[in-house]
C-alpha cells in the first residue's frame, strides 16, 4: 500500500484538503439522501391526491345516483295519483317533479304518462257532458248514440269506474224514453179508436136525425091533407062572420063565405129547419098563426189538452216544457231531474216539480 494514501502519513495540509474532501463528499451523498426521500414523500403524497380525487368523484356519482333515483320516485308516486285523482293541481306538481329528472329516457316516459292523463280527462269530461245532454231530451236518439259512442272511448283502466256509472246512467235513460215512448203510441192508439167510435156515433146520430126529420115531413103532409078533406066537406054559412081553420105548416084561406059554399086555397108545408104558417081570412075578420122554425144542430170543434210539465228552483219555476201527452210530460221531467246540473243544484237547494193542464 502507497504510504501516501494511508491519512496517518498525511501533512497537516494534506489532512486538511482530505479532511475537507471527507465533508463535501459526506454532505453530497447525504444531500442526495435526503432528495430522494423529498422525491419519494411527494410521490406518495399525489398519488394520495389521485386516490382522495377518484374516491371524492365515486361519493358525489353515488350521492347523484341517489339522488336521481329519490327523484324518479317522487314523479312517479305524483303521477299515480294524477292518475287516480286527475285534478289540475294533482297533474301540475308532477309535471314540476318531472323537470327534477336528468334521466332523458325516464323523463320522457313521464312526460307521455302526463298527455296520457290529461286526454283521458278530456274523453271523460266529453262524456259526462253527452250523457247528462242525453239525460235531458231521453227521447232523441241522436244525442243517445252521441252519449254512447263518448263512453266507449273511455279505454282506460283508470275510467272504468266512470264508463260504468255513465253505462248505467244511459240504460236507465234509454229504458225511461222506452216505456214512455211505448206508453205514447199506445195513448194514440186508444185516442184513435176513441176518435173513430165517436165518429161512427156521429155518423149514425146523423142519419137518425135525417130518418126523424122525413118521417116529421111525411107526418106535417098527412096533417095537412087531412084538415083540408074536413075543410072541404063541411058546410060554411056566415053572414059576413069568418071562419079559422088550424094546420100546421099549412096555409088555408076563404073570403065571403056566404051559404053553403066554403074555399080552401094554397096547402103547404116544410119540412126541417123551415118556418111554419097558418093563416084563414073570413069575410070582416081575421086570425093568423104562426109557429116557429126548427134549427139543425151545429157542432163545434173539441178542446185539444196540453200538459205543461215544470221543474222548479226553490219555488220558482226554472224549466218548463208544454207536452201533448202525460207520458211525455213525465219522460221530459226525469230527464231535467235526473241531469247533472239539477243534482248538483239539489245539495243547496230545493227541487220541485209538478204538471198542469192547459
Amino acid at each position: 500500500m502507497n504510504k501516501n494514501l494511508n491519512p496517518l502519513n498525511w501533512t497537516k495540509k494534506q489532512q486538511i484538503i482530505g479532511g475537507a474532501v471527507a465533508i463535501v463528499l459526506i454532505g453530497g451523498v447525504t444531500t442526495g439522501i435526503v432528495a430522494n426521500a423529498n422525491h419519494q414523500a411527494e410521490v406518495r403524497k399525489n398519488e394520495q391526491l389521485k386516490k382522495d380525487k377518484v374516491e371524492k368523484a365515486k361519493v358525489r356519482a353515488e350521492k347523484a345516483k341517489q339522488l336521481e333515483k329519490s327523484n324518479e320516485a317522487d314523479s312517479k308516486k305524483l303521477l299515480d295519483i294524477a292518475e287516480k285523482t286527475p285534478t289540475d293541481k294533482n297533474i301540475k306538481l308532477a309535471e314540476d317533479s318531472i323537470l327534477k329528472v336528468k334521466n332523458a329516457e325516464v323523463k320522457t316516459a313521464f312526460d307521455n304518462q302526463v298527455v296520457g292523463i290529461k286526454n283521458r280527462v278530456k274523453l271523460e269530461n266529453e262524456a259526462k257532458t253527452a250523457v247528462s245532454n242525453y239525460q235531458k231530451d231521453a227521447m232523441n236518439q241522436d244525442k243517445f248514440k252521441t252519449a254512447q259512442q263518448a263512453v266507449n272511448k273511455l279505454t282506460s283502466s283508470y275510467s272504468k269506474g266512470l264508463k260504468d256509472s255513465l253505462n248505467k246512467q244511459l240504460a236507465t235513460s234509454k229504458k225511461q224514453a222506452d216505456d214512455a215512448t211505448k206508453a205514447q203510441q199506445a195513448k194514440s192508439e186508444s185516442d184513435s179508436k176513441a176518435k173513430a167510435t165517436n165518429t161512427n156515433k156521429e155518423q149514425s146520430a146523423s142519419t137518425g136525425n135525417a130518418t126523424n126529420n122525413n118521417a116529421n115531413v111525411n107526418v106535417g103532409t098527412d096533417s095537412q091533407s087531412t084538415v083540408n078533406n074536413d075543410v072541404a066537406s063541411g058546410s060554411n054559412s056566415y053572414g059576413g062572420g069568418s071562419q079559422n081553420n088550424y094546420s100546421q105548416g099549412g096555409s088555408n084561406t076563404s073570403q065571403n063565405n056566404t051559404n053553403s059554399g066554403s074555399s080552401n086555397q094554397g096547402q103547404g108545408n116544410s119540412g126541417q129547419n123551415n118556418s111554419n104558417s097558418n093563416t084563414n081570412t073570413g069575410g070582416n075578420g081575421s086570425n093568423s098563426n104562426n109557429n116557429g122554425s126548427n134549427g139543425g144542430n151545429s157542432s163545434q170543434p173539441s178542446h185539444v189538452t196540453k200538459y205543461l210539465a215544470w221543474v222548479s228552483v226553490d219555488g220558482v219555476r226554472t224549466y218548463t216544457q208544454l207536452c201533448n201527452s202525460v207520458a211525455e210530460a213525465n219522460s221530459w221531467t226525469y230527464g231535467i231531474l235526473h241531469s247533472q246540473e239539477i243534482i248538483n243544484l239539489s245539495f243547496d237547494h230545493t227541487i220541485g216539480n209538478g204538471l198542469d193542464n192547459v
